[in-house]
């Protein structure tokens, strides 16, 4: 007996099959076979954390046994959004960008996210209507704001106006604790003055990172405050203010090491500028740490690649990015009134060669 098939309905679409011809499975089959709600299915699908370990397991069986896979642009769809975290920094120093990015990305193993880097100018009168553009058009999941990007309140407001979920990483609290990582700048600073002062050096110098950045101002104040607890003051001849770049550490370093008297510490704000410091005291032939001290922040891992090896205020930065790329994942789902707990990091001096006693009169 010969069978003919019989023709579609006129206007009917034809069912979606495989490469073999086999009609592909649904979310619905998943749901059905799992005994689960479409919900919890897509749930599992994008990586949701609030989904019990058992329940995941059985449905990510039954979706390897289909061959499922689901399709990216109506995940896209099903959320408003992309699987596209965005990284927002106005920071110079390219190793900070880097560590911040490899936290982010530890965040984002073993998920469907994917990471777009966005530098920034602040200074410019294009940067807010550049920066809506730039996230409305790759439609982001959210966004992580460094510093010092992360202080500016007028981008905040407008991430609030377009919906756009954001953490903040900050010196200080600055928003509600769902949406900051804290990096208590103060309190490492102070540390490093507490050190210089203990080994005995009073005239000490100061290099700060430029004003628009909040964490220059709370390393100087930390640093300031550390001085005073020692009974000591940092004169305002031997305070300098960079650029947080090697080359602005060095130029603000010449000028102190000219001064008479000479200062024999100088704590500068960031890493990349002591690596600056070390080259104005080497051009005035100037040892370190016999005749000048130096102490840096971060701890980047350029501290431990100078020589001497250089005494650093440790800023865990690739931890931060991962904090915070973990609180933005977490805000987009219902257990968001349980992300109110704080998240801070507390810096910690890593003392080594490049601090001692100051030289002998």
């Amino acid at each position: 007996m010969n069978y003919r098939k019989k023709p579609a309905a006129p206007g009917a679409t034809p069912a979606a099959t495989s490469d073999t011809g086999r009609k592909r499975s649904t979310i619905n089959d998943i749901a059905r076979m799992a005994n689960v709600s479409k919900k919890t299915v897509s749930r599992v699908i994008n990586d949701s954390p609030f989904v019990k370990e058992e329940t995941r397991l059985k449905i990510n069986t039954i979706i390897r046994e289909l061959g499922f896979a689901p399709d990216p642009q109506a995940r896209g769809l099903a959320f408003r959004r992309s699987f596209l975290i965005g990284m927002i920094y106005d920071n110079p120093t390219a190793q900070y960008v880097v560590n911040m990015q490899q936290g982010i990305l530890d965040a984002m193993r073993g998920t469907s996210f994917e990471l777009v880097i966005r530098p920034c100018d602040r200074s410019l009168a294009t940067f807010l209507p550049d920066m809506r553009h730039f996230i409305e058009r790759q439609k982001l999941f959210g966004v992580v704001l460094t510093p010092s990007v992360s202080e500016d309140d007028r981008f905040v407001r407008l991430l609030q106006e377009i919906d756009c979920p954001y953490v903040r990483i900050a010196s200080v609290p600055l928003d509600t604790p769902a949406t900051m990582v804290v990096t208590h700048d103060f309190s490492g600073a102070a540390d490093a003055a507490r050190h210089l002062a203990d080994l005995g050096h009073e005239l000490i110098a100061h290099i700060s990172g430029p004003a628009s950045f909040r964490s220059s101002h709370e390393r100087r104040r930390g640093f300031t405050e550390g001085l005073a607890e020692r009974g000591l003051k940092l004169r305002r001849t031997y305070d300098r203010e960079a650029g947080y770049t090697f080359d602005s550490g060095m130029a603000a370093a010449q000028e102190l090491l000219s001064l008479n008297p000479r200062p024999t510490a100088i704590f500068a704000g960031n890493d990349e500028m002591a690596a600056g410091v070390y080259k104005a005291a080497r051009n005035l032939g100037l040892a370190i740490p016999g005749d000048l001290s130096v102490v840096g922040f971060d701890d980047s891992p350029v501290a431990s690649r100078m020589w001497p090896l250089l005494t650093s205020v440790r800023l865990p930065i690739r931890d931060m990015g991962r904090m915070a790329a973990e609180k933005l994942f977490h805000k987009r789902t219902e257990r968001r009134a349980r992300n109110d707990d704080v998240t801070e990091v507390i810096p910690t001096l890593v003392i080594r060669e490049s601090s001692a006693r100051p030289p002998v009169a």
